[in-house]
């Protein structure tokens, strides 16, 4: 891994697979690090340069200021990363929390990427179950204080699937707690007022579905309808799929394919 420095001056690490021409930036969800998501750059890396930050608050990318996790603050965490290498131009993408900085992303800064991928993608709606949101994330961050990261996931974790709670789970003996806590400030911000604020994404997109409550399938159906350029994946998320490389298996021929037919056009 290699630190870089965010555009507050926050150390931020990430690691780097594969010599490709272009450039991939994968953000993980909320809950693992970069190591959730290593199988897959390694099965795009024969093709791409593949960064793989640990996302501020996460792994080794300390964080334990609450003000400093917002969505805004995150999409420029992913810039950073490509000015401190030198990088103009990449695809970016993620899973869960991961997708939506990624699409955070794609809209501040469009001159600076090519393709997203958008991976069980979280609800972002600011409604009724926004507010719930909040009030969850925000008893997590008291629980990660008084009981340790564990128990604070160990309400949630049933509700999501499987590979997502073996990434939460592996990840955790890796995090720190005060920055864990710092982390569940990102429910007090909004990451869009509403789903439509995402037309304005005017690169090529591809979405997968999740299957879980926090990730339902319809939301990525209804992103595609709504995204000029969307691309909606096979529903190929299933509850057989546990670990880090069933992950990989299962992701890198669509995401292979997609970045194959943008970077061809």
């Amino acid at each position: 891994m290699f630190s870089y420095p965010g555009r507050d001056g926050q150390t931020l690490f990430a690691a780097e697979v594969g010599t490709g021409a272009r450039t991939v930036v994968l953000l993980h969800g909320g809950g693992p690090d970069h190591r959730s998501l290593l199988p897959l750059g390694h099965r795009l890396a024969g093709d791409y340069r593949i960064l793989l930050p640990d996302i501020r608050g996460y792994g080794r990318s300390l964080c334990p200021d609450p003000a400093c996790h917002t969505w805004p603050q995150y999409a420029e965490d992913a810039v950073a990363l490509l000015d401190h290498l030198g990088i103009a131009r990449s695809a970016i993408g993620g899973t869960g929390m991961g997708s939506t900085i990624a699409a955070r992303t794609l809209l501040a800064y469009p001159d600076r990427f090519d393709a997203g991928i958008l991976i069980s993608v979280e609800e972002i709606e600011d409604d009724e179950a926004k507010q719930a949101e909040t009030a969850m994330m925000d008893a997590f961050a008291v629980t990660v204080a008084t009981d340790g990261i564990e128990a604070a996931w160990a309400p949630i974790l049933p509700a999501l699937a499987p590979v997502i709670e073996t990434l939460v789970r592996e990840a955790i003996p890796r995090s720190d707690p005060a920055s864990i806590a710092a982390a569940a400030a990102i429910g007090r911000d909004r990451s869009f007022r509403n789903s439509s604020e995402l037309a304005a994404i005017a690169a090529p997109t591809l979405v997968f579905p999740g299957i879980d409550e926090r990730h339902p399938t319809s939301v990525a159906q209804d992103l595609v309808r709504i995204l000029p350029n969307g691309h909606l994946a096979p529903n190929t998320f299933t509850a057989d799929i546990r670990t880090a490389d069933d992950l990989a298996d299962t992701l890198a021929p669509g995401i292979r394919a997609f970045l194959t037919s943008v970077f061809n056009d």
